[in-house]
């Protein structure tokens, strides 16, 4: 993304908050995102209104740290943002909450466009986004200035003069067009990935007669709502290994890897107006399946529903993706940067094995590795993929 639309703010100035809280919400091209506070304070002042697109890495709010008070700090100007690329982050006091963003961007436009007539950002994005001109529209704010009222207002007048034709005729909505920006978001990420990072492939024929029988049996004693899925198991058997290869788990940025601070996968999931998102589960080595199970079902839940937490997008230090419900046999995956990995799994199958000298047709399934070359070496993902498998030999361990 390089722009998101502030839905909504969930507090307001003189609010104390917590680390972790909701405090607004973000439309991106992909998802509306609930955005965390990252810091303990008090909402000093919020510096962008419901309904403004603004760029990646525009200030939209200022904290107190403790102690600090209102009549001693310099307040930001609410004036038009320009397009900068600092990581997200809610600082204390001169600090701020910002929509966050990896890649690079250009400049916007000076605060010269906007002297031209007095008009808030978001009455002149809203004006815009409408058609309509600021200049014929009326004024009734301080010195003539126009308000996001003045903007509804025309807007309202405008319809009531619109003949069904030119109803009709209309250029496609953002809303309507949100699908076109999934892509270039998805395109923009990839081809950044692939320009950037030197891939190495690696993929393992896995065993999973030993998985599917000791999930059939747990699952036996469970209610239908209750039962656990395979891709819980998978992402459970990701984390363990990612304990023994912490290499796989992190971010590389400034030519320098970065651990993860914790094992936290996100899940490729698909959209059904297109597209897909890869949030993350949270601390997958130290939760029990069941807590997995209900993790993933949530997330997939909020996922489709435009309910995501900022976090939830911001921090996976692994991605999986899982393409054997749709019947693939492998899947090749490109790395999401800054991250340095990503597995994949396909479908369950039965296929010819061999063992003790005698054949058999068992359940098999092809997991594969996309690894950095910068921070590992196919020796180093040939042993985190033969650990992934080796733990779903011992399904009954995870």
């Amino acid at each position: 993304m390089d722009k998101g639309k502030l839905v909504q703010w969930k507090v307001a100035p003189g609010d104390v908050v917590k680390r972790g809280q909701i405090v607004a919400v973000i439309e991106t091209s992909k998802a509306a995102v609930d955005v965390e506070i990252w810091h303990d304070g008090t909402v000093h002042e919020l510096l962008v209104e419901p309904g403004t697109t603004v760029p990646v890495g525009t200030t939209l709010a200022t904290l107190l740290e403790a102690g600090e008070s209102a009549s001693g700090v310099v307040s930001q100007a609410k004036v038009a943002p320009t397009l900068v690329q600092p990581e997200i982050t809610t600082q204390t006091e001169t600090s701020s909450t910002k929509i966050s963003q990896a890649s690079a961007a250009p400049a916007s436009t000076s605060e010269a466009v906007y002297s031209r007539r007095r008009i808030s950002p978001a009455a002149r994005r809203h004006a815009e986004a409408a058609g309509l001109s600021v200049d014929a529209i009326a004024g009734t704010g301080p010195d003539g200035a126009v308000t996001l009222q003045d903007v509804e207002q025309a807007i309202a007048a405008q319809k009531t003069r619109q003949t069904p034709v030119e109803e009709m005729s209309k250029p496609f909505s953002a809303e309507a067009d949100k699908p076109s920006e999934m892509r270039k978001a998805i395109a923009a990420a990839m081809s950044r990935s692939k320009r950037d990072i030197p891939h190495y492939y690696l993929s393992e024929t896995v065993p999973m007669k030993n998985a599917q029988r000791w999930l059939m049996t747990v699952n036996e004693k469970r209610p239908i709502t209750d039962r656990i899925l395979m891709a819980a198991v998978q992402l459970k058997a990701v984390a363990l290994a990612l304990k023994q290869f912490p290499d796989m788990n992190g971010f590389y940025v400034n030519e320098t890897f970065h651990s993860g601070a914790g094992i936290h996968i996100g899940v490729a999931i698909s959209l059904r107006q297109g597209g897909l998102i890869a949030p993350a589960i949270h601390d997958v080595a130290d939760k029990p399946l069941e807590h997995i199970m209900r993790d993933l079902m949530d997330l997939v839940k909020r996922t489709r529903t435009g309910s995501l937490r900022g976090s939830e997008l911001m921090d996976p230090t692994i991605t999986v993706t899982n393409l054997g419900e749709q019947g693939v046999e492998s899947v090749s995956g490109v790395i999401y940067p800054p991250q340095v990995a990503l597995v994949g799994f396909g479908r369950i199958s039965e296929r010819p094995w061999v063992e003790n000298g005698g054949l058999f047709a068992i359940p098999m399934m092809t997991a594969t590795l996309a690894a950095d070359h910068r921070v590992s070496d196919g020796h180093r993902g040939g042993l985190f993929l033969a650990a992934i498998r080796d733990a779903l030999q011992k399904p009954e361990a995870l």
